[in-house]
């Protein structure tokens, strides 16, 4: 940017085009041509700009006029200058403000990506919330579930178990006098019949209630209602136990093949291991519709205790796979499932240190494999 004080050419100080109309106004002001030379030319009289000569004019006229001339062109080029000078101050300002513009929209494209990656931050931690809040609600469902059926089964063993006892205790004895009665009677006697179908309706009756008995023993078992919540525990037996019950829940007609090895004792919360095997059973029971095998297989592998549930049920497509985990998620009817059995499962797996895997094709059945640590680590 020049200033006034500046060194300036004549063609700094106006651009040809206005030099040349310059020229041809004043050449019909003098009614003469003016032209204009270098300013080391000897002729003519100088043109000065800050003192200093920038041309100078040649004329055919007196020498006054040609001083009026010469004089009139420098004070056009000193205005000139002056505009040239306040159009590069505005031009300055110009571009200062919009200098300041950029850096103000900079700062704020700087201050947006920093409040956006904050509410991606504060998203992030909204989302790690919630999910943690309904791990929580699942929890307290689930806790709140066995302790129902805790005091179910005590509520059970309270009130069955006496009358049982008071059932099997007298049929025993009806069996004694039937015993007494038979070695009575004649063996022709019209009343042997009767008494032989007594006596099998005795049996019949001591073996239902040796069933309750048994039936009101593995929801106890089920329901851990007589231990310490976190201590050793026999997987196989608690299976087995597992087993008697879904097998009750579908009237004994689900066939369960067990394949049961040799495997150390676990140390966790038998209660809801117990409740995350049933809720596989459930799942395969359901998956196999009216007819099919379930395997329940256990082994050792390493240091981990593998309990492997399969079905050659209808199997899972990959898109039903694949929320097969999601809370909620199920593919039954509404109303006939709640959609938390598997994420049940995975969640008690994981409060043990374990590993769950889900392995499914569509028509060719399903196979859930749960890992327990065999080195006893407490939960």
């Amino acid at each position: 940017m020049h200033r006034d004080s500046d060194d300036l050419t004549l063609d700094e100080l106006l651009p040809p085009a206005q030099l040349d109309r310059t020229l041809a106004l004043l050449s019909r002001l003098c009614e003469t041509e003016i032209a204009l030379t270098p300013p080391d030319d000897d002729r003519g009289l100088p043109v000065e700009f800050n003192l200093d000569p920038v041309a100078r004019l040649q004329a055919d006229l007196p020498v006054p006029r040609q001083q009026a001339a010469a004089e009139l062109l420098g004070l056009i080029l000193f205005h000139a200058s002056k505009y040239r000078l306040a159009a590069n101050l505005h031009h300055e300002a110009a571009d200062s403000a919009y200098q300041e513009l950029q850096r103000q929209h900079r700062e704020l494209q700087a201050s947006e990506a920093r409040y956006r990656q904050l509410s991606a931050t504060l998203q992030e931690r909204v989302e790690a919330q919630v999910r943690l809040i309904e791990a929580s609600q699942q929890e307290l469902y689930e806790s709140a579930r066995l302790r129902a059926v805790g005091q179910l089964a005590a509520g059970m063993a309270h009130e069955i178990n006496t009358p049982i006892g008071f059932i099997t205790s007298n049929l025993g004895i009806a069996r004694e006098y039937l015993e007494e009665i038979e070695e009575a009677s004649q063996q022709d006697s019209p009343l042997r019949a009767t008494l032989v179908d007594f006596h099998d309706l005795l049996e019949e009756s001591r073996s239902g209630a040796e069933r309750i008995a048994r039936i009101v023993r593995d929801i106890r078992a089920f329901a851990n209602i007589d231990r310490a919540d976190c201590h050793d525990f026999d997987l196989n037996a608690l299976i087995v136990t597992t087993v008697n019950l879904i097998q009750a829940e579908y009237r004994h007609a689900l066939t369960i093949d067990l394949e049961l090895g040799d495997i150390p004792p676990l140390t966790g919360y038998p209660a809801k291991v117990a409740q995350a095997l049933y809720n596989a059973l459930d799942n395969a029971a359901h998956a196999l519709g009216s007819g099919g095998t379930v395997t329940v297989a256990t082994r050792r592998t390493d240091d981990m205790v593998e309990a492997c549930i399969a079905d050659a049920g209808h199997g899972m497509g990959e898109e039903t796979r694949s929320r097969a985990f999601e809370p909620f998620f199920t593919t039954r009817e509404v109303g006939k499932g709640t959609g938390l059995g598997l994420c049940v499962i995975r969640d008690v797996v994981e409060a043990h240190h374990g590993r769950i895997e889900l392995s499914s094709r569509e028509g060719r059945g399903t196979r859930l494999t749960l890992s327990f640590p065999a080195g006893g680590e407490h939960p």
